[in-house]
């Protein structure tokens, strides 16, 4: 579902107070007052305004272009010329131009990783590059300072994650969304919206800073993960989190049944069987 298609600037712009956008906030922040779209020139000159100019792994300074019209391979034109083909008045688009501002070090690691994977297996993904690209889609960073509570995530025990112990939850534990899709569909929010997250186990001060610098943080962390990780991992190492239920992201929310709700809170998988032949 790519929600945001259909919705005007204007309108977007009044769904940007959820918690979900607290990551690129202060990338959005600036954009928000504007009568349109903006442009490849005024995402460029935001990227250079909030901090270090996002670069790719090879140093190249990243810009926000219009599609090419030879149909180049997205990735391997990032990694080559620093070029993010960026559809204009495209939600999908613009998230992904905030992600690049947001978190810089982990786009990078991610697309020189697909840039280097690429010429090995041709038209072919691979669990490498699956993992990257689910990722890049719909990940989420989880930042907490209670290995319980990553516990209960990885155990798929969401009631008592998001309901029993939301007070320990929300002292303990910050989500963080970095997928562009799901910033796009969050636009028209519904508890079945996932993601799949890296679990990265900070100090409790951590979660009592600034969004932009727990974003920082985390983002350090994420890109070394994968620098270290993504070619010997798949999509399963990442856990399904039900970002929704976080208390205070869905009206929902205010009710224990809410989270009995298994179409959006669904029980861990059962093993496969194996049958005698």
């Amino acid at each position: 579902m790519e929600a945001g298609l259909s919705l005007g600037w204007a309108e977007g712009c009044t769904r940007f107070a959820h918690p979900i956008y607290e990551p690129v906030r202060h990338a959005l922040a600036p954009l928000v007052g504007q009568a349109d779209w903006p442009d490849h020139g005024r995402l460029d000159a935001l990227a250079r305004a909030l901090g270090p100019t996002p670069r790719t792994g090879g140093g190249r300074r990243i810009r926000f272009v219009p599609p090419a019209v030879c149909g180049d391979n997205y990735e391997l034109r990032v990694a080559a010329r620093g070029e993010v083909a960026t559809r204009p008045r495209n939600w999908h688009d613009l998230f992904n131009a905030l992600a690049w501002i947001a978190f810089p070090r982990t786009k990078a690691a991610l697309n020189a990783i697909h840039a280097s994977e690429i010429p090995l297996r041709g038209s072919v993904r691979g669990p490498t590059r699956d993992l990257l690209t689910i990722f890049d889609e719909g990940g989420a960073l989880v930042a907490c300072s209670d290995p319980e509570l990553l516990a209960l995530i990885r155990a798929f025990r969401w009631q008592t994650l998001f309901w029993s112990e939301r007070r320990r939850l929300l002292a303990r534990l910050r989500i963080v969304v970095f997928g562009h899709a799901v910033l796009e569909k969050a636009l028209a929010p519904w508890p079945g919206i996932s993601c799949k997250a890296l679990l990265v186990p900070v100090e409790a001060a951590l979660l009592q800073a600034p969004a932009a610098r727990l974003a920082q943080v985390l983002d350090a962390a994420a890109a070394a993960w994968f620098d270290a990780y993504a070619r010997s991992s798949s999509p399963r190492d990442l856990a399904p989190l039900p970002v929704f239920g976080y208390p205070g992201w869905s009206e929902g929310g205010t009710r224990p049944e809410f989270y009995a709700d298994t179409r959006y809170f669904r029980p861990p998988p059962q093993p496969a069987t194996r049958q005698d032949r």
